[in-house]
């Protein structure tokens, strides 16, 4: 076997060279070289020639397209957001702030399934007595569960192919280095080569892999992109490390739908699940305060009701500043033009701040007319009443949209016992839910007479 040639290939041109360099040489591109192996060279680990057989190839209409059998984490806001539970064979990738509870979360997972099947935790990061000592503090099964301390891709794989774990994490990814290569763990090279061996371990057994994946100062995760193309589902952790709600969104999800919205809460005894989260995103004051409003949001499967709050003040500035949180900024300033335009309403001198309660991001364009009414309510002083519940989205000539499942939306509004509605008359249903008043709007201007009726 021909011994092993590295050299170090840039990531921009594709141009090779023997040593590596701060700037490519032919295109000029600064920090782009990155370690690799030389075609026809040694092969990695678990990589053998062409053995001379053809490939499988058949027609669509051949290929099974039974269900993919799924286990459950024992987790239903963890099954939600993997789309009904584990499939055998497939790789997550979950990323969050440093803190967050992705450990926390893997562990108390582990810890359930271990009950079941055979399970195996490799941390880099942490030693066999952190890991046991955070188990006994959560007071999580440990009987059954395999820990394992070990950086090294080839070790991992030859330990787990003896013990043949139903499901396997490692804590992180960024810690895992190859032998066959040079340069220090997380670097871009050591990170695609040990994941695409996992990823290739996890097909061939049939073992389910979580990967631990560290984030950017931006919140992105670390490492080359081709990382979250490897893999089969990708979650985020979202939250503040001193609060007490956690998110578990998916943004790619090859076996289910993807901006699922798992929801926890941070406790002593680690994470525990939130299943009606719309009753801890509406803790709100006794008494109404301007500037405050409930509009229902869909995220994945199911409606949630959040709290928004605007705060409009006088700007002393020849620029007046529009800040969100939760929501985008972009489409703030244009509903302030609309506003303007169509409700007849300025805020060209005004100071305009909004948040989403709970700090939920609504990226939807259901959020157009709650957004609204809470700046009118801030600008005029005048509370909206706590019974009242908005949603729908705006157009650039005024008019008020309707949006996806708004009969779902209407009744989770009356499950918690809120009173009217402002909808868009193409979401008003034949029969509104018991208890619940629908006002059906077409125009920006109904809806803020409807308002302050």
């Amino acid at each position: 076997m021909a011994k092993a040639k590295r050299m170090y290939g840039c990531t921009e041109c594709g141009a090779t060279f023997p040593k590596w360099a701060g700037q490519c040489g032919e295109c000029g591109a600064w920090n782009t070289l990155v370690e690799a192996l030389l075609e026809g060279a040694a092969p990695l680990s678990g990589r053998g020639g062409w053995a001379g057989q053809q490939a499988n190839v058949r027609t669509l209409a051949e290929v099974s397209v039974e269900e993919l059998p799924r286990f459950s984490t024992a987790s239903k806001e963890l099954d939600r957001v993997l789309g009904g539970g584990l499939v055998d064979g497939s790789v997550v990738l979950i990323g969050g702030d440093p803190g967050i509870g992705k450990s926390t979360i893997l562990l108390q997972t582990l810890c359930n399934v271990a009950e079941r099947f055979p399970a195996l935790y490799v941390t880099g990061e942490e030693s066999q007595q952190q890991v046991a000592m955070r188990a006994r503090r959560l007071d999580l099964p440990q009987d059954k569960l395999k820990v394992m301390t070990e950086t090294c891709i080839e070790a991992i794989v030859a330990t787990a192919r003896l013990e043949k774990p139903k499901v396997m994490v490692i804590d992180s990814i960024q810690t895992i280095f190859t032998e066959q290569l040079q340069s220090a763990p997380g670097g871009v090279a050591q990170v695609r080569e040990s994941a695409a061996l996992l990823v290739r371990f996890a097909k061939q057994s049939g073992t389910a892999v979580f990967l631990v994946g560290h984030v950017t100062k931006e919140g992105a995760l670390a490492g080359p992109r081709v990382l979250e193309h490897m893999v089969d589902t990708v979650l985020y952790f979202e939250g503040e490390s001193d609060g007490r709600l956690r998110l578990l969104r998916a943004v790619k999800n090859r076996f289910g739908a993807i901006n699922e919205l798992g929801v926890f809460g941070m406790t002593d005894k680690g994470l525990k699940e939130v299943s009606n989260p719309s009753a801890i995103f509406l803790t709100r004051a006794q008494e109404e305060v301007p500037g405050s409003v409930v509009m229902a949001t869909w995220e994945g499967t199911r409606p949630m009701l959040v709290e928004v709050q605007a705060l409009v003040d006088t700007s002393h500035m020849g620029n007046p500043r529009r800040v969100t949180l939760g929501l985008d900024q972009n489409r703030l300033a244009m509903l302030l033009a609309v506003l303007h335009r169509h409700g007849g309403i300025p805020t060209y001198d005004q100071d305009v701040f909004l948040n989403v309660v709970g700090g939920v991001k609504v990226l939807e364009t259901a959020s157009d007319l709650a957004l609204l009414a809470a700046v009118i309510s801030s600008l005029r002083n005048r509370p909206l009443p706590h019974d009242l519940l908005v949603f729908g989205e705006i157009g650039l000539s005024g008019e008020i949209r309707p949006v996806p499942s708004g009969q779902e939306r209407l009744k989770e509004a009356a499950k918690h016992g809120f009173k009217r509605a402002i909808v868009p008359r193409g979401n008003a249903p034949k029969e509104a839910p018991e208890g619940l008043s629908v006002i059906p709007v077409t125009r920006l201007e109904q809806a803020l007479d409807a308002l302050f009726e």
